[in-house]
C-alpha cells in the first residue's frame, strides 16, 4: 500500500561528539536530571526508553523515535509555534513539504485530526501562497506559512510549511497520522520553500549533511530517525553506498530482481525508488504480474492471496543494487490476513512514464536493510538491519 507518497534525530550542536565519551549516560539518566522523564514516559511507551538506552549514544548522535502502526507507517513528532502544537506525521522519503491541517480547514479529515492555530503562535507568519499536493492516496489543498518548527531537539526557525484547508477523500479521513514531513530533495517541493531537512543544514544545526532510518518489524516501539550522524549499532557489516541516478526522489540504477539466479524483472537494468512513505514493493504491472505468479499468489478482490503454509518453501527474491545482492524473504513479502491465508507485499502501481521500469522500493525492503540518505555526497548506504 502506497500511504501517501507522491509516484503517484537529532543533533545536539554543530558537534556530533557533543557527549563525553569517558562518561556516557542513558537517556533515562539526562531526562531525571532535566526534569522531562515523567513527560517523555508520557509522550512515548516505556519499550521505546529501554530500546534506545540499549543502543545509545553514538558520538553524539541523537536519535528521533517513531511509532510502526502495523507495518504500513512510520509516525514520528513534530511540533509547530510558539508554544508548540504537536503533530503525528509520516517521515516520507518520498516526497519534501512538510504540512498539517489548519483550523480553517473544512474537510472532514481536518475535523478528525489535530488542527494547526495559527491564532496560538507568537512566531507564525504567512504568506497566503497557495498550496496544492497530490499524492498517490490521497491530497490537500491550503496555503503557505512560516513558524519555529521542531523536530526532536532541534530547534527550525521560521520554516515553511502548508496548512491545508481542504483533505478531499476517505484515506486522509481515516488517515493514522495529521500530516507529512518530506525528506526528499528540494526538486520534490514547493518551488521557492525550502524543505525542513535542508533548512536545518542551513540553519548550522547538523554535523553531517545526511539522515538514516531504522525501521522495526512488527514492533510498535523500536523505530529510528537520526539526523546529522549514523550510529552503526543499528546495521550489521558494512554500508554499501549507491549513488543517486536522479536526485529529486532518492533514486537509483538498479541491475536486476530475480529468483534462484533467474531474472525476473527489471532485466538489463531499472530504476529503483527508496520511499519510507510507500508501504509495499511497487513495481509496472507485467513485471509484478510475473513475480505474482513465481510466487503462486492468486488475484482476489483487488489483492494476491496464497497459503500461509507456503512461505517457508518459498524463494528470496533478490534485489541487485550496484552489484550487491539484496535478498527480501518470503517472511517479508507475504503478510499474514487470515488463519490460513497470506496477501502478496508485491503491488502494480507504477506507470512507465518512459522506457524505463520503475520500482518503487518501501518499508517491505527497508524493514530489511538499514537505510543512508547522504545528501552531501548524492547517495543511499544500504547495510543488513539489526
Amino acid at each position: 500500500m502506497k500511504w501517501f507518497g507522491v509516484l503517484g534525530l537529532v543533533a545536539l550542536s554543530d558537534c556530533l561528539a557533543i557527549i563525553p565519551l569517558r562518561k556516557i549516560r542513558s537517556i533515562r539518566e539526562n531526562l531525571r536530571e532535566d526534569g522531562r522523564l515523567k513527560e517523555f514516559l508520557d509522550k512515548y511507551p516505556y519499550r521505546t526508553l529501554n530500546f534506545l538506552d540499549q543502543h545509545l549514544p553514538y558520538q553524539g548522535v541523537a536519535h528521533e523515535p517513531m511509532r510502526n502502526y502495523l507495518d504500513l507507517a512510520y509516525l514520528g513528532l513534530v511540533s509547530i509555534g510558539t508554544p508548540p502544537q504537536e503533530f503525528k506525521v509520516v517521515l516520507d522519503t518520498g516526497s519534501a513539504t512538510l504540512w498539517v491541517p489548519s483550523i480553517y480547514c473544512s474537510s472532514q479529515a481536518c475535523a478528525k485530526h489535530k488542527a494547526f492555530n495559527p491564532l496560538l503562535s507568537s512566531t507564525f507568519l504567512v504568506s497566503g501562497r497557495p498550496v496544492h499536493i497530490a499524492y498517490g492516496s490521497g491530497k490537500m489543498s491550503g496555503f503557505l506559512a512560516y513558524d519555529t518548527v521542531k523536530i526532536g531537539g532541534l530547534v527550525d526557525v521560521a520554516q515553511a510549511f502548508g496548512l491545508s484547508l481542504e483533505e478531499p477523500g476517505e484515506f486522509m479521513e481515516y488517515a493514522v497520522f495529521d500530516g507529512i514531513l518530506g525528506l526528499s530533495y528540494p526538486s520534490l517541493g514547493l518551488q521557492g520553500a525550502t524543505p525542513v531537512f535542508d533548512s536545518l543544514w542551513e540553519q548550522g544545526l547538523l554535523s553531517q549533511n545526511l539522515f538514516a532510518f531504522y525501521l522495526s518489524s512488527k514492533e510498535e516501539t523500536g523505530s529510528v530517525l537520526m539526523l546529522g550522524g549514523v550510529d552503526p549499532s543499528y546495521y550489521h557489516g558494512d554500508l554499501n553506498w549507491v549513488p543517486v541516478s536522479k536526485p529529486k526522489y532518492w533514486q537509483v540504477a538498479m541491475d536486476s530482481i530475480s529468483v534462484n539466479g533467474e531474472v525476473v524483472a527489471c532485466d538489463g537494468g531499472c530504476q529503483g525508488i527508496l520511499d519510507t512513505g510507500t508501504s509495499l514493493l511497487t513495481g509496472p504491472r507485467d513485471s509484478v504480474l510475473k513475480i505474482q505468479k513465481v510466487i503462486n499468489a492468486k488475484p482476489y478482490g483487488g489483492e494476491y492471496i496464497l497459503d500461509c503454509g507456503t512461505i517457508n518453501s518459498l524463494p528470496d527474491i533478490v534485489f541487485t543494487i550496484n552489484g550487491i545482492h539484496y535478498p527480501v524473504p518470503a517472511s517479508a513479502y507475504i503478510k499474514k490476513a487470515h488463519a490460513h491465508t497470506c496477501l502478496s507485499n508485491f503491488e502494480q502501481g507504477v506507470n512507465n512514464l518512459s522506457d524505463t521500469e520503475v520500482w518503487v522500493l518501501g518499508d517491505v525492503f527497508l524493514r530489511l536493510y538499514f537505510s543512508v540518505f547522504d545528501r552531501e555526497n548524492n547517495r543511499i548506504g544500504l547495510a543488513p538491519a539489526v
